[in-house]
């Protein structure tokens, strides 16, 4: 018996240190296309899977909770730009700026 509470205390343990971040996983972008989201090393990796642009790595971002913070590439400018992403529930709003000043931002929705 000693043995079973142990065990589920182990499994729960492991299921937890593996969450997963919220930003993971499948977005629809504003343009309509598909971006999938993985963790790559310490930080997330942006990658378009559908669209002009499919299989084009889009973004690198780090952080945890939610709010994460690095660089994305518009791919039809090929330009980059410091970015950063806050997940809100379905939601990821995106941002890109230019010396922190000029910035644009759009929302991307969990598929």
């Amino acid at each position: 018996m000693i043995r079973s509470f142990v065990l589920a205390g182990v499994i729960t343990v492991a299921g937890i240190a593996h969450a997963e971040e919220p930003i993971v996983g499948n977005w629809k972008t504003a343009a309509g296309d598909t971006a999938v989201i993985v963790s790559c090393g310490s930080s997330y990796c942006v990658t378009l899977k559908t669209g002009k642009y499919a299989g084009r790595k889009i973004g690198t971002l780090a952080g945890t909770g939610g709010s994460y913070a690095g660089e994305i590439t518009d791919p039809a400018a090929e330009k980059t730009y410091s970015g950063a992403g806050k997940v809100s529930g379905n939601s990821l709003r995106m941002q890109g700026c230019v010396m922190k000043i000029l910035c644009k931002s759009q929302t991307w929705t969990r598929l």
